[in-house]
């Protein structure tokens, strides 16, 4: 077993664990802050995206991971936007922000680690 596919693995397991913590967050924190139906719209429309990518996440698809990454811009902007116009928020934004950054992070790991050797043909 190599350590770069060990690398790997632990890469990919590193990104879907934070994706499922972000997920949970996002809904726990909108549970908190709204009604039921409001609170069940946000949760369906913020975890949605990540439950459709979830089988190429496991598989190692570099594809999705490429939109993992892309993914995180929404969380990050809207947390960014919590923490500086709502002090009642900022806890839950601020993991938020931190969360999504750390999954970033890890999708990046994941792609450089998966990628194709580039041995020059001799």
């Amino acid at each position: 077993m190599s350590s770069r596919g060990a690398a790997r693995r632990a890469a990919r397991a590193a990104t879907l664990a934070l994706a499922g913590l972000l997920c949970a967050l996002f809904v726990r924190w909108h549970a908190a802050r709204h009604g039921a139906p409001t609170a069940a719209l946000a949760a369906v429309l913020g975890v949605a995206p990540w439950l459709a990518l979830a089988p190429g996440l496991w598989r190692g698809d570099r594809r999705r991971y490429l939109a993992a990454t892309l993914l995180t811009t929404p969380y990050l902007g809207y947390g960014l936007m919590e923490v500086l116009a709502n002090p009642g928020a900022r806890a839950y934004a601020g993991a938020l922000v931190l969360l999504a950054f750390a999954v970033f992070i890890a999708a990046l790991a994941f792609l450089r680690l998966s990628r194709p050797s580039t041995a020059a043909p001799t």
